[in-house]
């Protein structure tokens, strides 16, 4: 039992549906990436649509920081929440990236 006002490392821990939820149109479940991507492609494909989806989040943000700063909307919330999104979405490539040269290098160093 987890006694009033403690925090329950587990409920800290962003699970994959959470993250998955919020990031918007990644395509991060393979079935949506079965279904978008052309036969033969694979895998650079799934790779291309994962890093322009990432920068059409970023110059989205750009663009409605823009908008605030301008003075053309006072909705400064929507400029966090999208910086936000893009910042995570970035991180989330970065992890990926990470874990994918990590993989590369685990097959180099095995003997064949």
């Amino acid at each position: 039992m987890i006694p009033i006002g403690s925090i329950n490392p587990a409920a800290t821990v962003m699970q994959p549906d959470r993250i998955a939820g919020t990031l918007g149109n990644l395509p991060l479940s393979p079935g949506e990436l079965r279904s978008t991507q052309p036969s033969g492609d694979g895998f650079a494909h799934m790779l291309d649509g994962l890093i322009a989806s990432v920068d059409a989040k970023q110059t989205q943000a750009d663009a409605i920081t823009k908008q605030v700063l301008l003075g053309g909307t006072d909705q400064l919330h929507q400029s966090v929440i999208a910086m936000q999104e893009a910042t995570t979405a970035l991180s989330l490539m970065v992890q990926v990236r990470n874990k994918l040269v990590e993989s590369y290098q685990e097959l180099m160093r095995m003997q064949v």
